[in-house]
């Protein structure tokens, strides 16, 4: 098959280029944009407690939206208390914005009942004064209309605080959402340029080629293109939900998985061209040897990928079919539009290079392979021991469940305002939560029976108080507003809602009644289960079906067993390590808990890439009649530069998260690309080759996969 795709690619190269040139432009013009959503609340099934209390609330209130739109929040520039005459002016200047709050927005709330026209409230504390402004009908607060809402009113704020002592921020759900959106387009440039940068200067230092340079950015930038707009058309198909950083991590990917991808074959390639083979034959050759490692490296990680169909959490369940998609182009791109690219290109490829048919010596790596090959149970060792020494570290990873903090940076106006509101108001108050009090059967439930419902549940550990609200229409359901002691998407907060706040409102319910706990933190705490959930099913059927295309690659039952224990060690010292930086050295309190699973995912698929072109290259020297320790020094010596450039690039590239800016993107960054530079340096470099080469052909069992031509031809005759 692979020989076929080389030979059309190196026969054919113009039909394949336009071939491609087509079909991106086709999905260029005619997919639709990809959106991203930053409401958690969509990535949730709806059998779990907080959806089916915002279901109740849309069905038993549909006329009214009591969510919080927004919190605007005064203060003085000096950072002194505020004077009676700060506090008019700030109720002049939202006096003034009232009328032109948009569609998203449906008033300021009255914060005092026998003074409605005073439109802000002066803290206990004198620091701040805020305003609370209601989201309106049918609004969710997350489209564009509503990001665009938050720009005017801040505009207007400004405008409207022109000339006095005053400060104004803006928080709430809304202002969040858009400051998140703002962070993941800035992560975006950020990532996206330090990304394209490292690459071409890692390339430039490896080939010397202004050509081989440009060449990922180029067909990258191309399969990015299409690899978006057949995500956009899956979203739309599926009803699938994109996450904000979506196009960062995609961006990411893509970037680093291409350029892996192209340098497996280039090298190869370069390779056939210094045994004296023409373009045309290099080309063919070089795809026939490096096509399946390549092709089983890609499946690989598309497999894991695809594992999070099986998420319970539309955020991975959206995010692992986009990644599928961008791998599997990336993938065709590297099979087909690369080889075609390089035969039309010729020796003009390596230009302005004029020493790239002179093999370097590559002294450290035959060195390295030299000396596992004498001594593979050292290299196993002490290979093994490092990456089992972080693992323990494992252990002690915390999660956190700060979704919130995680995905804003710390000086955006919507946190800044944020943690003043907390400071000098209350920390529940910043996020209501609430409590649907609803009958079995549809019966009428008396306002005696909700205002005791309301009463214990405002004597609840972890609430700061709790507010009987209205009424359905038939009275069948009540609505108690629920403000928290802490901050609702922290930590302590939904420790408070999973236990005491949801036990007190199951109990207190009322004979023929059921209550559901609503809200940010409600939704928080449904995100722990399902993830409690998820590890216990994505994990192993994606380690399940990795094992199989390993089988299927090296015809072997050993081998796989072997190497997948060697990316769960990958895996746990990823772990370990990233604790040990971040909690203990740094002194983070825990890691965002989505940490483990993209590690995981990432780690074992991509570290998989590199596992599986060492042991490739190692039976293709074993088909030459080496015995196993000679093989593994030769696949050392012949593979470790390609892995070793590879994963720098890929290891970079992920690290170039780490500039994102937000706590999510900047401990992902570290993990992953820690634990690919394990996989590349570690696992794929002295790990598997020394384990290899103590197995001997008992690692091929039951195949014949390191069995020479000759002896194939004693065991099954003549071809």
């Amino acid at each position: 098959m692979f020989a076929a795709l080389g030979r059309l690619a190196s026969r054919r190269p113009w039909y394949v280029i336009a071939a491609w040139v087509v079909f991106a432009g086709l999905v260029i013009a005619l997919a639709p944009k990809l959106e991203a959503t930053t409401d958690q609340s969509e990535f949730l099934p709806r059998h779990y407690e907080s959806i089916k209390a915002a279901e109740l609330q849309a069905e038993a209130f549909p006329d009214t939206n009591s969510s919080v739109g927004g919190i605007i929040v005064f203060d003085r520039e000096d950072d002194e208390s505020l004077t009676p005459e700060d506090v008019a002016a700030a109720n002049a200047a939202m006096t003034e914005v009232q009328g032109e709050l948009g569609a998203t927005f449906d008033g300021v709330q009255a914060l005092d009942p026998q003074q409605p026209e005073a439109l802000v409230a002066p803290s206990e504390d004198g620091k701040i004064a805020f305003s609370i402004v209601a989201l309106a009908d049918d609004v969710t607060g997350y489209e564009p209309s509503a990001f665009d809402d938050v720009v005017d009113l801040r505009d207007d704020l400004e405008k409207a605080t022109d000339g006095t002592d005053l400060r104004y921020g803006v928080t709430g759900p809304v202002a969040q959402g858009y400051d998140s959106q703002e962070a993941s387009g800035d992560a975006l440039a950020i990532v996206g340029a330090a990304t394209i940068l490292l690459i071409v200067v890692l390339l430039a230092l490896i080939f010397r080629s202004v050509i081989i340079t440009l060449m990922p950015i180029v067909i990258v930038g191309l399969v990015s293109s299409v690899a978006n707009g057949l995500i956009a058309w899956a979203n739309d198909v599926f009803d699938l939900k994109a996450s904000s950083d979506v196009e960062v991590i995609l961006l990411v990917v893509l970037y680093g998985i291409g350029t892996d991808y192209i340098l497996f074959f280039l090298f190869r390639y370069r390779e056939r061209l210094r045994d004296g083979e023409a373009t045309r034959d290099a080309v063919a050759h070089a795809l026939a040897r490096a096509g399946e490692a390549i092709a089983s490296a890609g499946g690989a990680v598309i497999v894991s990928f695809m594992a999070l169909v099986l998420s319970s959490l539309g955020i991975f369940k959206s995010i692992g079919p986009a990644l599928a998609i961008a791998v599997a182009v990336t993938l065709l791109a590297s099979l087909t539009l690369v080889p075609a690219v390089v035969t039309l290109l010729g020796k003009a490829l390596f230009w302005p290079s004029k020493k790239y048919l002179v093999e370097p010596s590559s002294a450290r790596f035959t060195a390295l392979g030299r000396a596992l090959g004498k001594r593979p149970a050292a290299f196993a060792i002490g290979s093994g021991g490092v990456l089992a020494a972080l693992a323990v570290m494992a252990f002690t990873f915390t999660p956190t469940f700060d979704l919130g903090d995680s995905g804003v940076p710390a000086d955006a106006e919507s946190t800044v305002a944020t943690d003043k509101f907390t400071e000098s108001v209350s920390a529940g108050a910043s996020d209501p939560g609430y409590i649907m009090l609803t009958s079995r059967d549809g019966e009428e439930i008396s306002q005696g029976d909700a205002t005791a419902f309301a009463e214990t549940i405002d004597g609840t550990d972890g609430v700061s108080s709790a507010q009987l609200g209205a009424s359905s229409e038939d009275g069948s359901t009540w609505a108690v507003t629920v403000l928290l002691d802490e901050d609702p998407a922290s930590d302590a907060a939904i420790a408070d809602v999973r236990g005491p706040v949801r036990d007190a409102a199951h109990d207190a319910a009322p004979d023929g009644t059921q209550a559901l706990v609503g809200g940010t933190t409600s939704i928080f705490v449904d995100f722990q289960a399902a993830m409690n959930r998820d590890y216990k099913v994505v994990f192993p059927v994606a380690a399940i079906v990795i094992m199989l295309i390993l089988a299927l690659l090296l015809r072997s039952l050993v081998a796989p067993l072997y190497l997948m224990a060697s990316v769960g060690l990958g895996f746990g010292a990823t772990l370990g390590a990233t604790a040990l930086v971040f909690q203990h050295l740094k002194g983070d309190e825990g890691l965002i808990f989505l940490l483990p699973i993209y590690i995981y995912l990432f780690v074992v698929a991509l570290g998989t890439d590199y596992n599986i072109l060492m042991i490739a290259r190692l039976r293709e020297e074993a088909r030459e009649g080496k015995s196993s320790r000679a093989a593994a020094s030769q696949a050392l010596r012949h593979a470790g530069p390609t892995i070793a450039a590879a994963g720098v690039i890929l290891a970079g590239t992920f690290a170039s998260l780490m500039l994102g800016g937000n706590s999510l993107l900047v401990s992902m960054g570290f993990a992953i690309s820690f634990g690919i530079f394990v996989a590349a340096f570690v696992m794929a470099m002295f790990f598997t080759p020394a384990i290899t080469a103590l197995m001997g052909r008992a690692a091929w069992w039951p195949g014949h996969g390191d069995e020479t031509a000759a002896e194939r031809e004693e065991r099954v005759g003549p071809a």
